[in-house]
């Protein structure tokens, strides 16, 4: 194996990935989505049903992958810093051809740096509301695509959008179309390498969800409503009717599809090229996003659910046996993972990540006994100056969620209840402090007291309840 190519798409739930759901959907009003080009790409893979982002969201999860370095404790969301080191440049030292290929606006932001250390790095303008284009949208109008209660910031963040767009006239017009042509082109030019990184990184399905014309299948043909493509993150009934929620599940399933479509072509390009012979292969998302499942749009630290933590993730590689696993990773082990593959591991061993290399060979079902995933730090309680930050511990079979002062603790039981609609807080106090005790004060707010549904606590200074 001399080649690496990872391949991140942005806000994918592992149950919109057909490969995954076996065709149950989790909204009885929208069909389950079909991902026919990831679910073949699966068959050949070892897939993993128990991958964990550490810290959420998008340059955290990114920071985590490409320096195997955790992030939860200490560090939010932020620059790559000209001391750390990347997966870049540490295979560059090894005379690696190191490309980069995105339409994730965040990465190229001045003074991100998260090129640093590729060969060759492309960035493909106008996502979500990248400040690309500052003429209003001529072709589409704004009022289609909003309600009235809309925010005056929201009703601007949703027409930077179609200003970005204006212009589009076909699918391949569309952001991850473009990804996939340039990505395309760049595995044509350095095929002759014999030792190259490409890291692809497509933007969708995250949001606005705003599928081309012929993948918005998901989607009820008689609705009349208004186009909701950036649906608002508050209490979804303060703002939008059911028939509007179910439509815009329909346009993020319809999303799903596209991004699935465009990857189809870019798996028959590397099975032409001859990359799946010699080549570790990677695709995940960054996380997933929640759909009103327990009430809300879009990402948040009160949304440490399956739908935001459980994604896709799948490696393909030459010596590859394919299956599933339900073993417990993190996403900062991927880093030591490809080095151990490549015979590489003597870079690793300042990295918080661990090599689950044994569990790709089968040699091993277990990697960790528990994993923590959150936000590094949210906004406030009301009337406070407390910054809260919620953090969620599982193994395979229990959800823990540590709330902030106040508000009761969360304990799922995510065999029996997969969509987490019973907090067994209560019932089950045991199992909540074992997983509550499996982190220590590092990772506060984490407490060994477990609060239940009828507790009332206060937080004393020093994090100890």
């Amino acid at each position: 194996m001399e080649k690496i190519i990872i391949i991140m798409v942005d806000s994918l739930r592992q149950d919109h990935v057909s490969f995954y759901n076996k065709g149950i959907s989790p909204f009885k009003e929208v069909k389950a989505c079909k991902t026919p080009n990831i679910d073949e790409f699966a068959k050949h893979a070892v897939v993993f049903e128990n991958a964990y982002p550490g810290g959420l969201p998008t340059l955290p999860v990114r920071y985590e992958l490409m320096t195997g370095q955790f992030t939860l404790p200490y560090r939010g969301w932020g620059p790559l810093n000209p001391e750390e080191i990347t997966i870049s440049e540490i295979l560059r030292r090894e005379g690696y051809i190191c490309g980069l290929v995105a339409d994730t606006y965040h990465l190229f932001k001045p003074g991100m740096n998260y090129h640093k250390g590729f060969h060759s790095f492309q960035w493909i303008r106008g996502q979500e509301y990248d400040a690309y284009i500052c003429s209003p949208p001529k072709k589409r109008k704004l009022d289609d695509y909003i309600k009235s209660n809309f925010t005056e910031q929201w009703k601007l963040l949703v027409q930077q959008y179609l200003s970005n767009t204006d212009e589009f006239n076909d699918e391949e017009d569309y952001f991850t179309a473009r990804v996939v042509s340039e990505s395309i082109k760049w595995l044509e030019r350095c095929r002759a390498f014999k030792n190259i990184l490409l890291w692809i990184d497509c933007f969708e399905p995250h949001e606005p969800w705003d599928p081309p014309e012929g993948f918005d299948t998901y989607t009820d043909p008689n609705y009349r409503g208004p186009k909701l493509i950036l649906p608002m993150g508050g209490n979804v009934k303060d703002w939008a009717t059911d028939e509007e929620i179910k439509f815009i599940r329909g346009l993020y399933a319809g999303e799903v599809s596209f991004v699935d479509y465009c990857l189809g072509k870019l798996f028959s390009k590397l099975e032409e090229l001859g990359y799946y012979e010699d080549s570790i292969i990677v695709l995940l998302a960054d996380h997933g996003h929640p759909l009103a499942d327990h009430g809300k749009f879009l990402k948040g630290t009160d949304r440490l659910y399956n739908e935001l933590l459980k994604v896709p993730f799948m490696i393909r590689f030459p010596e590859c046996s394919p299956r599933t696993t339900k073993a417990l990773v993190q996403f900062h082990d991927l880093l030591p993972t490809i080095l151990d593959l490549l015979g590489l591991e003597n870079n690793v061993c300042s990295m918080h990540g661990k090599s689950f290399r044994r569990v790709l060979f089968g040699e091993a079902e277990e990697h960790r006994r528990s994993i923590i995933s959150g936000y590094y730090e949210s906004v406030p309680l009301v009337g406070s100056h407390e910054l809260t930050s919620e953090r969620c511990i599982r193994d395979k079979r229990w959800s823990y969620i540590n709330r902030p002062t106040g508000q009761p603790d969360e304990l799922y039981d995510l065999v029996l209840d997969p969509f987490e609609q019973k907090n067994l807080i209560d019932e089950n106090k045991e199992e909540a402090g074992r997983l509550a005790s499996s982190f220590g004060s590092y990772f506060k707010p984490m407490k060994r007291i477990i609060k239940g549904i009828q507790g009332v606590y206060e937080l004393k200074y020093g994090g100890i309840i």
